[in-house]
């Protein structure tokens, strides 16, 4: 997110655009305001390699905050803003954060947190008066010029994993010495994949926390385009700011598709999508059957792409390569890909195993040797996040599951996401999670935990319903043995499905394989 450049050549070009209330920040705006913010950070004793901390919803600060770090040399640390006072300060404490940025809707929380993390020298606040506990941001900065700071160098994010599993960790990559407006080597190569130039307008409707919109925004940022920035996801108004601003590119989740195809068909046809030139998505695997269906709708222009924070490895497909094999994630475009064994033994084509790489760029869990350890191969040449997956013949990537939600069922291992990935084709599920809870002879017997549509009624009817809808598409031992009914599932604003808690309250306290 650096502006500088292009504050010169069109500094009245809109670099972002709030969707709800309009507000509209230009590249000269974009440029003054993150050049006052880096001398703060200066001034407060922040150098190079150093950390922040951002906790804060989709608002029209946010691309100023992070700009800010991207011209001085610092690691900034976007948190998840649905985190509880503990979570919070355990992050910015991690971090090694000396600043905390935060909101007016996130206060409450941030100064909760804010007596268990010693390290911070300044908290400040976006939009909201300074108090004992917070400085405005504004007030702050008022005190220095608007011009770069004498040592501008290149900074970047360190963000932490979503912690589906586990304490959330930091991920470090290494930092060079560039000037700011040499981004790192992965901005490249994303730029000539995904067509990114000047005068693209992209299209935003995921927290800026998370890695791949936080990254696409930069990318539309340090192209000269213009970002439009949805506070929540919407499905019909996403529609409609593709239509107003002439939106050409967009990233988004398999649950927002879903989200999309269930609008009614008369809405969907409302709104005027031909701008629309490139739609990306990732974060979460996308039922075939939903892909298809976007592919019919918007034509062959949506490109899927899997990769992970860590940077392990890439791979991605545009519809072509998808339409011809599948339910692939794509072939391989960065780093070395592997599928071993439990014995980290070569799997065969066409069958399961867990997903190494031998990295394409270089990472450590910040302030964790162990967790870094763990996440390598003995030799330490390969990495993983735990993904399970298999290539077939021609190269392709498909994916079955996370390692730590594979179902053993009478020694049987069965991968829940392809359940997942039926139930919410159903017209009545909004969504769905499957793993797996105790059986007395079986191990374990497979559960659903369904997410109804608006207006759908929960019983024992319906659950009769989708077990058999279940086991017209799929063999029986993959199908649920029970369907229970909640009214909303913990799904991060990223997409992904938070099981952990959901399986917890099944095992009773109790250690299974798979905690």
């Amino acid at each position: 997110m650096y502006p500088a450049i292009h504050a010169q050549k069109n500094p009245d070009r809109p670099a972002y655009i709030m969707a709800g209330s309009g507000a509209t920040t230009t590249y000269r705006e974009l440029d003054a305001r993150s050049n006052r913010l880096a001398h703060l950070l200066r001034s407060t004793g922040l150098k190079q390699r150093d950390h922040y901390a951002v906790f804060m919803e989709n608002n029209s600060h946010y691309i100023v905050v992070n700009a800010a770090g991207e011209r001085c040399g610092l690691y900034y640390t976007c948190i998840n803003s649905f985190l509880t006072a503990q979570e919070l300060a355990y992050i910015v404490d991690n971090s090694d954060s000396m600043v905390l940025i935060t909101s007016r809707a996130k206060r409450d929380v941030a100064a909760q947190a804010l007596a268990l993390c010693p390290k911070l020298r300044l908290s400040l606040i976006v939009d909201a008066p300074s108090d004992a506990r917070f400085t405005n941001l504004d007030e702050a900065c008022a005190a220095f010029a608007s011009p770069p700071i004498a040592d501008e160098c290149l900074g970047t994010p360190m963000l932490y994993s979503s912690g589906t599993t586990g304490r959330p960790k930091g991920v470090l990559r290494p930092l060079p010495d560039n000037p700011p407006h040499e981004p790192l080597p992965l901005f490249h190569f994303l730029n000539k994949l995904w067509l990114y130039r000047e005068g693209m307008v992209y299209l935003s409707p995921a927290p800026l926390y998370h890695s791949a919109p936080q990254a696409a925004v930069s990318l539309c940022v340090r192209n000269g385009g213009t970002a439009i920035i949805m506070e929540h996801f919407d499905p019909e108004h996403y529609l409609a700011l593709i239509e107003k601003y002439r939106v050409t590119h967009s990233q988004l989740v398999p649950t927002m598709f879903n989200r999309l195809l269930k609008l009614p068909a008369e809405v969907r046809m409302r709104y005027d999508l031909s701008s629309l030139q490139v739609a990306i998505h990732a974060a979460a695997p996308c039922p075939i059957q939903i892909k298809q269906r976007m592919i019919d709708w918007w034509g062959p222009i949506v490109h899927e792409y899997y990769g992970a924070t860590e940077g392990l490895g890439f791979t991605a497909c545009d519809s072509h390569e998808w339409l011809a094999h599948r339910g692939t994630v794509g072939k391989v475009m960065l780093g070395e890909l592997h599928i071993l064994d439990e014995q980290m033994r070569p799997a065969a084509k066409g069958v399961p195993g867990e997903v190494w790489f031998k990295t394409a760029t270089p990472f450590e869990y910040f302030n964790d040797p162990q967790r870094t350890a763990q996440s390598r191969s003995a030799d330490a040449s390969m990495a993983t996040v735990g993904d399970v997956g298999y290539v077939d013949d021609d190269g392709f990537l498909y994916l079955t599951d996370r390692s730590t939600f594979m179902i053993i069922s009478g020694g049987v291992n069965i991968y829940p996401q392809e359940c997942e990935n039926l139930l919410v084709t159903h017209a009545k599920v909004a969504d769905a999670a499957v793993f797996g809870v105790p059986n007395e002879d079986l191990g374990e017997e497979v559960k659903a935990i369904v997410q109804l549509m608006p207006g759908i009624e929960p019983g024992p009817a319906l659950e009769a319903e989708l077990i058999a809808f279940c086991q017209e598409h799929l063999a029986k031992l993959k199908c649920p043995k029970s369907v229970e009914f909640d009214a909303a599932l913990p799904l991060l604003p990223t997409g992904k499905l938070y099981k952990k808690g959901l399986r917890d309250r099944y095992w009773g306290g109790k250690i299974s394989r798979i905690v």
